[in-house]
Protein backbone atom coordinates (compact mmCIF):
# COMPACT_ATOMS: atom_id res chain seq x y z
CA UNK A 1 0.00 0.00 0.00
CA UNK A 2 1.31 3.47 -0.90
CA UNK A 3 -1.19 5.46 1.39
CA UNK A 4 0.58 5.15 4.44
CA UNK A 5 4.37 5.47 3.54
CA UNK A 6 5.04 8.45 6.15
CA UNK A 7 3.40 6.21 8.72
CA UNK A 8 5.20 2.90 8.03
CA UNK A 9 8.35 5.32 7.62
CA UNK A 10 8.20 7.01 10.98
CA UNK A 11 7.71 3.69 12.81
CA UNK A 12 10.66 1.88 11.23
CA UNK A 13 13.11 4.58 10.96
CA UNK A 14 14.42 3.62 14.94
CA UNK A 15 15.42 0.36 13.94
CA UNK A 16 17.59 1.38 10.78
CA UNK A 17 21.17 0.40 10.57
CA UNK A 18 23.36 3.26 10.28
CA UNK A 19 26.48 1.72 9.19
CA UNK A 20 27.44 2.95 6.07
CA UNK A 21 30.54 2.20 3.90
CA UNK A 22 33.95 3.53 4.91
CA UNK A 23 34.63 6.50 3.01
CA UNK A 24 38.08 7.27 1.47
CA UNK A 25 40.04 10.21 2.67
CA UNK A 26 40.17 11.67 -1.04
CA UNK A 27 37.00 13.98 -2.15
CA UNK A 28 33.89 11.35 -3.40
CA UNK A 29 33.37 14.31 -6.11
CA UNK A 30 36.73 12.93 -7.77
CA UNK A 31 34.79 9.60 -8.07
CA UNK A 32 32.70 11.14 -10.70
CA UNK A 33 34.02 9.32 -13.64
CA UNK A 34 32.04 6.35 -13.83
CA UNK A 35 30.69 4.98 -17.57
CA UNK A 36 28.09 2.82 -19.10
CA UNK A 37 28.80 0.58 -22.07
CA UNK A 38 26.91 -2.19 -23.47
CA UNK A 39 28.03 -5.62 -22.61
CA UNK A 40 27.05 -9.34 -23.58
CA UNK A 41 23.90 -10.87 -22.47
CA UNK A 42 24.67 -13.27 -19.77
CA UNK A 43 22.57 -14.56 -16.27
CA UNK A 44 23.90 -16.53 -13.92
CA UNK A 45 22.13 -18.23 -11.73
CA UNK A 46 21.36 -17.07 -8.11
CA UNK A 47 19.40 -19.52 -5.20
CA UNK A 48 19.54 -18.09 -1.68
CA UNK A 49 16.67 -15.86 -0.91
CA UNK A 50 16.84 -12.52 0.04
CA UNK A 51 13.38 -11.17 0.34
CA UNK A 52 9.75 -12.78 1.35
CA UNK A 53 7.15 -11.05 0.28
CA UNK A 54 6.70 -7.88 2.46
CA UNK A 55 6.47 -4.77 0.29
CA UNK A 56 8.26 -1.68 -0.33
CA UNK A 57 10.98 -3.21 2.12
CA UNK A 58 14.67 -3.44 2.58
CA UNK A 59 16.24 -6.43 3.23
CA UNK A 60 18.50 -7.27 6.07
CA UNK A 61 22.33 -6.35 5.21
CA UNK A 62 24.11 -9.37 3.73
CA UNK A 63 27.59 -9.62 3.56
CA UNK A 64 29.15 -9.59 -0.10
CA UNK A 65 32.42 -11.62 1.21
CA UNK A 66 34.63 -9.05 -0.32
CA UNK A 67 35.48 -5.20 -0.41
CA UNK A 68 33.60 -3.04 -3.09
CA UNK A 69 34.81 0.72 -3.98
CA UNK A 70 31.16 2.40 -4.84
CA UNK A 71 32.17 5.96 -5.84
CA UNK A 72 35.17 6.39 -3.51
CA UNK A 73 33.73 4.51 -0.59
CA UNK A 74 34.95 1.06 0.42
CA UNK A 75 31.59 -1.47 1.28
CA UNK A 76 31.44 -5.52 2.54
CA UNK A 77 27.65 -5.35 2.80
CA UNK A 78 24.49 -4.43 1.07
CA UNK A 79 20.81 -4.17 1.90
CA UNK A 80 18.28 -5.28 -1.00
CA UNK A 81 15.17 -3.05 -2.12
CA UNK A 82 11.95 -4.54 -3.19
CA UNK A 83 11.64 -2.38 -5.54
CA UNK A 84 14.58 -3.58 -7.80
CA UNK A 85 18.09 -2.08 -7.01
CA UNK A 86 20.89 -2.87 -4.20
CA UNK A 87 21.41 -0.25 -1.26
CA UNK A 88 25.17 0.49 -0.40
CA UNK A 89 23.78 2.12 2.90
CA UNK A 90 22.71 -1.32 4.80
CA UNK A 91 19.46 -0.90 6.76
CA UNK A 92 17.48 -3.12 9.29
CA UNK A 93 15.42 -5.75 7.72
CA UNK A 94 12.00 -4.67 6.60
CA UNK A 95 12.70 -1.10 6.76
CA UNK A 96 11.24 1.02 4.28
CA UNK A 97 12.11 1.36 0.49
CA UNK A 98 11.37 4.20 -1.37
CA UNK A 99 8.80 3.02 -4.57
CA UNK A 100 8.07 6.14 -5.90
CA UNK A 101 10.10 7.52 -9.35
CA UNK A 102 9.46 10.85 -10.46
CA UNK A 103 8.85 10.67 -14.52
CA UNK A 104 10.36 14.75 -14.18
CA UNK A 105 13.48 13.72 -11.83
CA UNK A 106 16.11 11.50 -13.86
CA UNK A 107 19.64 11.38 -12.21
CA UNK A 108 21.64 12.97 -10.83
CA UNK A 109 19.07 14.75 -8.70
CA UNK A 110 19.51 16.12 -4.88
CA UNK A 111 15.98 15.17 -4.60
CA UNK A 112 15.71 11.74 -6.25
CA UNK A 113 13.98 9.27 -3.20
CA UNK A 114 16.77 6.80 -3.68
CA UNK A 115 20.66 7.38 -3.07
CA UNK A 116 24.02 5.39 -2.45
CA UNK A 117 22.86 2.85 -4.73
CA UNK A 118 22.86 0.64 -7.66
CA UNK A 119 19.49 0.15 -9.22
CA UNK A 120 18.84 -2.94 -11.76
CA UNK A 121 15.61 -1.46 -12.22
CA UNK A 122 13.98 1.02 -9.99
CA UNK A 123 10.06 0.81 -10.18
CA UNK A 124 7.27 0.02 -8.14
CA UNK A 125 7.45 -3.71 -7.54
CA UNK A 126 4.87 -5.66 -5.20
CA UNK A 127 5.65 -9.04 -5.01
CA UNK A 128 3.01 -9.95 -2.45
CA UNK A 129 1.48 -12.32 -5.01
CA UNK A 130 4.49 -14.25 -3.83
CA UNK A 131 4.64 -15.31 -7.92
CA UNK A 132 8.35 -13.89 -8.19
CA UNK A 133 11.42 -14.59 -6.15
CA UNK A 134 14.38 -12.36 -5.37
CA UNK A 135 17.81 -14.09 -4.75
CA UNK A 136 21.38 -13.89 -4.35
CA UNK A 137 24.34 -15.79 -4.71
CA UNK A 138 28.23 -15.46 -4.56
CA UNK A 139 29.92 -17.24 -7.20
CA UNK A 140 33.66 -17.30 -8.53
CA UNK A 141 37.07 -17.21 -6.55
CA UNK A 142 38.89 -14.97 -4.96
CA UNK A 143 40.18 -12.58 -6.10
CA UNK A 144 37.49 -12.52 -8.60
CA UNK A 145 33.80 -13.23 -6.95
CA UNK A 146 30.97 -11.85 -8.26
CA UNK A 147 27.98 -10.75 -5.58
CA UNK A 148 24.67 -11.85 -7.84
CA UNK A 149 21.02 -10.68 -7.49
CA UNK A 150 18.11 -11.99 -9.30
CA UNK A 151 15.13 -10.56 -9.55
CA UNK A 152 12.80 -13.16 -11.21
CA UNK A 153 8.91 -12.22 -12.01
CA UNK A 154 8.36 -9.78 -9.81
CA UNK A 155 5.18 -8.24 -10.11
CA UNK A 156 4.40 -4.57 -10.82
CA UNK A 157 2.45 -2.76 -8.13
CA UNK A 158 -0.87 -1.70 -9.79
CA UNK A 159 -0.48 -3.90 -12.39
CA UNK A 160 0.16 -7.78 -10.47
CA UNK A 161 0.11 -9.28 -14.29
CA UNK A 162 2.88 -7.50 -15.20
CA UNK A 163 6.27 -8.76 -14.07
CA UNK A 164 9.76 -8.01 -14.48
CA UNK A 165 12.74 -9.90 -14.28
CA UNK A 166 16.53 -8.75 -13.75
CA UNK A 167 19.86 -9.25 -12.62
CA UNK A 168 22.64 -7.45 -10.62
CA UNK A 169 26.36 -7.88 -10.34
CA UNK A 170 28.94 -6.75 -8.33
CA UNK A 171 32.69 -8.16 -9.23
CA UNK A 172 35.74 -8.52 -6.56
CA UNK A 173 38.53 -6.06 -7.41
CA UNK A 174 37.24 -4.96 -10.29
CA UNK A 175 34.31 -2.68 -8.79
CA UNK A 176 32.58 -3.30 -11.96
CA UNK A 177 28.87 -3.37 -11.85
CA UNK A 178 26.88 -5.08 -14.50
CA UNK A 179 23.13 -5.23 -14.95
CA UNK A 180 20.71 -7.70 -17.33
CA UNK A 181 17.51 -7.03 -18.02
CA UNK A 182 16.44 -10.28 -18.73
CA UNK A 183 12.59 -9.10 -19.53
CA UNK A 184 11.74 -5.73 -17.91
CA UNK A 185 8.03 -5.13 -18.66
CA UNK A 186 6.20 -1.80 -17.86
CA UNK A 187 3.01 -1.04 -15.90
CA UNK A 188 1.57 2.29 -17.55
CA UNK A 189 -1.21 2.21 -14.77
CA UNK A 190 1.38 3.62 -12.00
CA UNK A 191 3.67 6.27 -11.96
CA UNK A 192 3.41 6.85 -15.74
CA UNK A 193 5.61 3.30 -15.70
CA UNK A 194 8.81 5.28 -14.83
CA UNK A 195 12.81 3.60 -14.28
CA UNK A 196 15.72 4.18 -14.06
CA UNK A 197 18.87 1.83 -14.64
CA UNK A 198 21.70 3.61 -13.04
CA UNK A 199 23.96 4.14 -9.89
CA UNK A 200 23.95 7.21 -7.73
CA UNK A 201 26.22 8.60 -4.62
CA UNK A 202 25.24 9.16 -1.17
CA UNK A 203 23.94 12.83 -2.22
CA UNK A 204 22.07 12.40 -5.36
CA UNK A 205 24.74 14.50 -6.80
CA UNK A 206 26.65 12.56 -8.63
CA UNK A 207 24.80 9.71 -10.80
CA UNK A 208 24.85 8.27 -14.28
CA UNK A 209 22.34 5.82 -16.13
CA UNK A 210 22.15 3.45 -19.11
CA UNK A 211 21.43 5.19 -22.33
CA UNK A 212 17.20 5.53 -23.15
CA UNK A 213 16.87 3.92 -19.09
CA UNK A 214 16.91 7.46 -17.26
CA UNK A 215 13.32 7.51 -16.20
CA UNK A 216 10.60 6.71 -18.70
CA UNK A 217 7.93 4.00 -19.41
CA UNK A 218 10.28 1.33 -21.54
CA UNK A 219 10.46 -2.19 -21.79
CA UNK A 220 13.72 -4.81 -22.11
CA UNK A 221 14.87 -7.59 -23.37
CA UNK A 222 18.19 -9.73 -22.68
CA UNK A 223 19.78 -6.10 -22.87
CA UNK A 224 22.81 -5.40 -20.57
CA UNK A 225 25.35 -2.79 -19.63
CA UNK A 226 28.24 -2.24 -17.82
CA UNK A 227 29.08 0.79 -15.30
CA UNK A 228 33.20 1.15 -14.14
CA UNK A 229 35.42 3.69 -13.58
CA UNK A 230 38.47 3.96 -15.41
CA UNK A 231 41.52 1.46 -13.81
CA UNK A 232 44.21 2.90 -12.09
CA UNK A 233 47.26 3.62 -14.68
CA UNK A 234 49.74 3.90 -11.54
CA UNK A 235 49.60 0.44 -10.81
CA UNK A 236 51.13 -2.27 -12.88
CA UNK A 237 49.30 -6.16 -12.61
CA UNK A 238 51.63 -9.36 -12.69
CA UNK A 239 49.34 -12.11 -12.37
CA UNK A 240 50.94 -15.55 -12.63
CA UNK A 241 49.96 -19.14 -12.04
CA UNK A 242 50.76 -20.78 -9.15
CA UNK A 243 51.60 -24.57 -10.06
CA UNK A 244 52.24 -25.82 -6.47
CA UNK A 245 49.08 -24.12 -5.05
CA UNK A 246 51.42 -23.24 -2.23
CA UNK A 247 50.80 -19.36 -2.92
CA UNK A 248 54.45 -18.22 -3.68
CA UNK A 249 55.91 -18.01 -7.46
CA UNK A 250 58.86 -16.63 -9.10
CA UNK A 251 57.76 -13.47 -10.79
CA UNK A 252 60.33 -12.85 -13.84
CA UNK A 253 60.23 -8.77 -13.42
CA UNK A 254 61.97 -8.28 -16.72
CA UNK A 255 58.33 -8.80 -18.04
CA UNK A 256 57.51 -6.08 -16.52
CA UNK A 257 60.72 -4.03 -17.63
CA UNK A 258 59.35 -4.41 -21.44
CA UNK A 259 55.94 -3.63 -20.30
CA UNK A 260 56.63 -0.51 -18.66
CA UNK A 261 59.05 0.95 -21.28
CA UNK A 262 59.31 -1.08 -24.33
CA UNK A 263 62.33 -0.28 -26.00
CA UNK A 264 64.21 1.28 -23.18
CA UNK A 265 63.56 -1.59 -20.20
CA UNK A 266 66.71 -0.68 -18.06
CA UNK A 267 65.28 2.43 -17.06
CA UNK A 268 62.78 0.68 -15.36
CA UNK A 269 64.24 -0.84 -11.47
CA UNK A 270 62.05 -2.34 -9.19
CA UNK A 271 61.97 -1.75 -5.31
CA UNK A 272 60.12 -2.79 -2.16
CA UNK A 273 59.60 0.08 -0.99
CA UNK A 274 57.58 3.26 -2.93
CA UNK A 275 60.29 5.14 -0.65
CA UNK A 276 63.18 3.58 -2.03
CA UNK A 277 61.55 3.58 -5.28
CA UNK A 278 61.73 8.01 -4.89
CA UNK A 279 65.31 7.83 -3.13
CA UNK A 280 66.40 5.11 -6.16
CA UNK A 281 67.89 3.38 -2.74
CA UNK A 282 68.15 -0.47 -2.27
CA UNK A 283 66.82 -1.76 -5.57
CA UNK A 284 65.96 -5.56 -6.32
CA UNK A 285 68.82 -7.08 -8.50
CA UNK A 286 67.49 -10.43 -8.77
CA UNK A 287 64.78 -10.00 -11.53
CA UNK A 288 63.70 -13.71 -10.55
CA UNK A 289 61.33 -12.63 -7.60
CA UNK A 290 59.42 -14.73 -5.68
CA UNK A 291 56.62 -13.02 -3.16
CA UNK A 292 57.81 -11.99 -0.02
CA UNK A 293 53.81 -12.70 1.37
CA UNK A 294 51.83 -15.40 0.05
CA UNK A 295 48.89 -14.75 -2.72
CA UNK A 296 50.14 -11.15 -3.42
CA UNK A 297 52.27 -8.71 -2.90
CA UNK A 298 52.95 -4.67 -3.90
CA UNK A 299 56.54 -3.55 -4.73
CA UNK A 300 57.27 -0.35 -6.49
CA UNK A 301 58.61 0.50 -10.00
CA UNK A 302 60.92 3.78 -11.13
CA UNK A 303 59.96 4.01 -14.40
CA UNK A 304 62.51 6.31 -15.56
CA UNK A 305 61.56 9.53 -12.93
CA UNK A 306 57.83 7.65 -12.47
CA UNK A 307 56.98 5.86 -9.66
CA UNK A 308 54.52 3.17 -10.26
CA UNK A 309 52.81 0.13 -7.86
CA UNK A 310 53.66 -3.11 -9.08
CA UNK A 311 51.00 -5.91 -7.82
CA UNK A 312 52.35 -9.14 -7.63
CA UNK A 313 49.47 -11.57 -7.71
CA UNK A 314 49.55 -15.49 -7.40
CA UNK A 315 46.27 -16.88 -8.98
CA UNK A 316 44.95 -20.68 -8.86
CA UNK A 317 44.76 -21.47 -12.61
CA UNK A 318 42.56 -24.70 -11.92
CA UNK A 319 40.14 -21.78 -11.82
CA UNK A 320 37.82 -20.32 -14.37
CA UNK A 321 37.83 -16.51 -12.86
CA UNK A 322 35.65 -15.18 -15.91
CA UNK A 323 33.47 -18.16 -16.21
CA UNK A 324 34.29 -18.21 -20.28
CA UNK A 325 35.08 -21.86 -20.73
CA UNK A 326 38.79 -21.13 -21.62
CA UNK A 327 41.36 -22.55 -18.82
CA UNK A 328 42.67 -19.64 -16.92
CA UNK A 329 46.14 -20.59 -18.22
CA UNK A 330 45.20 -20.66 -21.81
CA UNK A 331 44.75 -16.93 -21.87
CA UNK A 332 48.38 -16.25 -21.75
CA UNK A 333 48.30 -15.53 -25.14
CA UNK A 334 51.58 -13.79 -25.37
CA UNK A 335 53.46 -16.79 -23.45
CA UNK A 336 55.22 -14.46 -21.07
CA UNK A 337 53.80 -16.02 -17.78
CA UNK A 338 51.73 -12.66 -16.75
CA UNK A 339 48.07 -13.45 -17.60
CA UNK A 340 47.14 -9.79 -16.36
CA UNK A 341 49.18 -8.23 -19.66
CA UNK A 342 46.46 -9.91 -22.12
CA UNK A 343 43.58 -7.90 -22.90
CA UNK A 344 42.81 -8.43 -26.52
CA UNK A 345 40.00 -6.22 -26.38
CA UNK A 346 41.97 -3.80 -24.87
CA UNK A 347 39.18 -2.38 -22.55
CA UNK A 348 41.70 -2.67 -19.45
CA UNK A 349 39.91 -5.96 -18.44
CA UNK A 350 42.35 -8.70 -19.31
CA UNK A 351 41.51 -11.63 -20.74
CA UNK A 352 41.43 -14.13 -18.03
CA UNK A 353 38.63 -12.11 -16.14
CA UNK A 354 36.89 -10.85 -19.05
CA UNK A 355 33.98 -12.94 -20.56
CA UNK A 356 34.02 -11.76 -24.16
CA UNK A 357 37.93 -11.49 -24.40
CA UNK A 358 37.85 -9.81 -28.12
CA UNK A 359 34.87 -6.90 -27.22
CA UNK A 360 32.36 -8.36 -30.03
CA UNK A 361 29.22 -8.70 -28.01
CA UNK A 362 29.39 -12.68 -28.20
CA UNK A 363 30.70 -14.12 -24.97
CA UNK A 364 33.67 -16.31 -25.12
CA UNK A 365 31.99 -19.24 -23.66
CA UNK A 366 29.79 -19.04 -27.07
CA UNK A 367 32.69 -18.74 -29.29
CA UNK A 368 35.32 -21.14 -27.82
CA UNK A 369 33.97 -23.75 -29.44
CA UNK A 370 34.87 -27.29 -31.42
CA UNK A 371 34.43 -27.03 -35.16
CA UNK A 372 34.49 -31.11 -36.67
CA UNK A 373 36.25 -31.57 -40.29
CA UNK A 374 35.32 -33.89 -42.80
CA UNK A 375 38.11 -36.35 -41.31
CA UNK A 376 36.57 -36.15 -37.77
CA UNK A 377 38.96 -34.51 -36.26
CA UNK A 378 38.30 -31.32 -33.96
CA UNK A 379 39.84 -27.96 -33.81
CA UNK A 380 39.08 -24.22 -32.29
CA UNK A 381 36.49 -22.41 -34.15
CA UNK A 382 38.02 -19.92 -36.71
CA UNK A 383 35.43 -19.22 -38.88
CA UNK A 384 37.39 -17.03 -41.63
CA UNK A 385 40.46 -18.99 -41.41
CA UNK A 386 42.60 -15.97 -40.51
CA UNK A 387 44.83 -17.76 -37.88
CA UNK A 388 42.56 -16.07 -35.27
CA UNK A 389 40.02 -18.16 -32.97
CA UNK A 390 36.76 -16.53 -32.85
CA UNK A 391 36.58 -15.56 -29.51
CA UNK A 392 40.06 -13.44 -30.54
CA UNK A 393 38.52 -12.37 -33.35
CA UNK A 394 36.67 -8.91 -34.03
CA UNK A 395 35.55 -9.79 -37.50
CA UNK A 396 34.50 -13.81 -36.82
CA UNK A 397 33.69 -14.01 -40.87
CA UNK A 398 36.11 -12.18 -42.79
CA UNK A 399 33.90 -10.22 -44.65
CA UNK A 400 35.31 -6.52 -43.34
CA UNK A 401 32.01 -5.72 -41.09
CA UNK A 402 33.26 -6.29 -37.46
CA UNK A 403 31.31 -8.48 -35.33
CA UNK A 404 29.76 -5.84 -33.46
CA UNK A 405 28.72 -3.88 -35.94
CA UNK A 406 26.28 -7.06 -37.32
CA UNK A 407 23.79 -6.28 -34.79
CA UNK A 408 21.15 -5.31 -37.45
CA UNK A 409 18.23 -5.37 -34.37
CA UNK A 410 20.77 -3.29 -32.27
CA UNK A 411 20.09 -5.05 -29.27
CA UNK A 412 23.53 -5.62 -28.48
CA UNK A 413 23.80 -9.38 -29.34
CA UNK A 414 25.01 -10.09 -32.91
CA UNK A 415 24.26 -13.39 -32.50
CA UNK A 416 20.72 -13.46 -32.48
CA UNK A 417 20.86 -11.36 -36.25
CA UNK A 418 20.32 -14.09 -38.90
CA UNK A 419 19.36 -11.91 -41.99
CA UNK A 420 18.68 -14.53 -44.35
CA UNK A 421 17.24 -17.20 -42.14
CA UNK A 422 19.81 -19.84 -43.19
CA UNK A 423 20.29 -20.27 -39.39
CA UNK A 424 23.70 -19.16 -39.25
CA UNK A 425 23.84 -15.33 -37.89
CA UNK A 426 25.08 -12.78 -39.98
CA UNK A 427 28.74 -12.44 -38.06
CA UNK A 428 29.55 -16.21 -38.63
CA UNK A 429 28.67 -15.74 -42.67
CA UNK A 430 30.41 -13.63 -45.27
CA UNK A 431 27.39 -11.56 -46.60
CA UNK A 432 29.97 -8.92 -47.98
CA UNK A 433 29.18 -9.51 -52.01
CA UNK A 434 31.81 -7.05 -53.19
CA UNK A 435 35.10 -8.67 -53.27
CA UNK A 436 37.69 -8.38 -50.54
CA UNK A 437 39.91 -5.68 -51.09
CA UNK A 438 42.95 -6.68 -49.68
CA UNK A 439 45.08 -5.16 -52.17
CA UNK A 440 43.97 -1.24 -51.61
CA UNK A 441 43.88 -2.34 -47.92
CA UNK A 442 47.78 -2.96 -48.39
CA UNK A 443 47.85 0.03 -50.08
CA UNK A 444 46.70 2.14 -47.76
CA UNK A 445 48.53 1.68 -44.14
CA UNK A 446 48.10 3.29 -40.59
CA UNK A 447 50.94 3.47 -38.60
CA UNK A 448 52.12 3.44 -35.94
CA UNK A 449 50.77 0.75 -34.11
CA UNK A 450 50.54 0.98 -31.37
CA UNK A 451 50.19 5.23 -31.53
CA UNK A 452 50.72 7.47 -28.50
CA UNK A 453 50.01 10.99 -29.87
CA UNK A 454 49.77 10.72 -34.13
CA UNK A 455 48.20 7.96 -36.61
CA UNK A 456 49.31 8.19 -39.45
CA UNK A 457 47.83 7.41 -42.74
CA UNK A 458 49.88 5.92 -45.98
CA UNK A 459 47.18 5.97 -49.49
CA UNK A 460 49.26 4.28 -52.15
CA UNK A 461 46.21 2.96 -53.78
CA UNK A 462 45.16 6.01 -56.38
CA UNK A 463 41.96 5.69 -54.38
CA UNK A 464 40.21 9.52 -52.67
CA UNK A 465 39.27 8.38 -48.92
CA UNK A 466 35.73 10.33 -48.12
CA UNK A 467 36.17 9.46 -44.91
CA UNK A 468 37.88 8.06 -41.85
CA UNK A 469 35.94 7.05 -38.55
CA UNK A 470 37.49 5.94 -35.15
CA UNK A 471 35.47 3.63 -33.12
CA UNK A 472 35.77 2.04 -29.79
CA UNK A 473 35.35 -1.32 -29.33
CA UNK A 474 31.96 -1.07 -28.16
CA UNK A 475 31.02 0.55 -31.50
CA UNK A 476 31.15 4.01 -30.17
CA UNK A 477 32.27 6.75 -32.82
CA UNK A 478 34.83 8.64 -30.81
CA UNK A 479 36.29 10.62 -34.01
CA UNK A 480 35.93 11.06 -38.05
CA UNK A 481 37.19 13.79 -40.59
CA UNK A 482 37.18 13.44 -44.33
CA UNK A 483 40.82 12.47 -45.90
CA UNK A 484 43.79 13.40 -43.44
CA UNK A 485 47.12 11.60 -43.50
CA UNK A 486 47.75 11.94 -39.73
CA UNK A 487 44.99 11.99 -37.43
CA UNK A 488 45.41 13.21 -33.51
CA UNK A 489 44.83 10.59 -30.96
CA UNK A 490 46.54 11.56 -27.96
CA UNK A 491 43.05 12.81 -26.24
CA UNK A 492 41.73 9.18 -27.17
CA UNK A 493 42.20 6.35 -23.74
CA UNK A 494 44.61 3.74 -23.61
CA UNK A 495 43.20 0.56 -25.95
CA UNK A 496 41.88 -1.23 -28.83
CA UNK A 497 40.47 1.05 -31.61
CA UNK A 498 38.94 0.25 -35.20
CA UNK A 499 39.59 2.70 -38.04
CA UNK A 500 36.76 2.64 -40.81
CA UNK A 501 38.07 4.01 -44.00
CA UNK A 502 36.06 4.18 -47.18
CA UNK A 503 37.16 5.07 -50.80
CA UNK A 504 34.14 5.47 -52.86
CA UNK A 505 32.28 1.88 -52.70
CA UNK A 506 35.02 0.79 -50.41
CA UNK A 507 34.95 0.04 -46.67
CA UNK A 508 38.65 -0.79 -45.64
CA UNK A 509 38.75 -1.83 -41.91
CA UNK A 510 41.62 -1.45 -39.64
CA UNK A 511 42.78 -2.27 -35.83
CA UNK A 512 44.65 0.14 -33.60
CA UNK A 513 46.43 0.25 -30.05
CA UNK A 514 46.52 3.21 -28.61
CA UNK A 515 49.07 3.46 -25.90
Amino acid sequence: MKNNYLTRFSVLKAVVVVAVCAVAPANIAAQNDYTVSPIPYQVYEATASVQGTMDDSFSAPIPLTFNFDFYGATCSQVSVSTNGYISFTPYAEGYLSPWNTDVNMPIPDASFPVKNAFMGAFHDLNNANAQGTITYAVIGSAPYRKFVVMFDNNSHFSCYEIKSSFQMVLYETLNIMDVQLIDKQVCLAWNEGSTVTGIINETGLLGIAAPNRNIGAWTAFHEGWRFQRPFATDTYLFAKCDDDADGFVNFNLSVAQNDLLPGNPSLVTFYQTQADAVSLDNPILDLDYANATAGSQTIYANVDGEIKSIKLLVVDCNNDYDLDSVATADEDQNDDTNLANDDTDGDGIANFIDNDDDGDMVLTSVEYVFNRSANGTNSYLDTDNDGILNYLDSDDDGDEILTINEDANANNNPADDDADANGTPDYLQNNNLAVNHFQDGNSIVIYPNPATSILNVNNTSGLTISSIAIYAVNGTLVKQLPDASSIPVADLQSGLYFVKIITGQKVLNYKFVKK
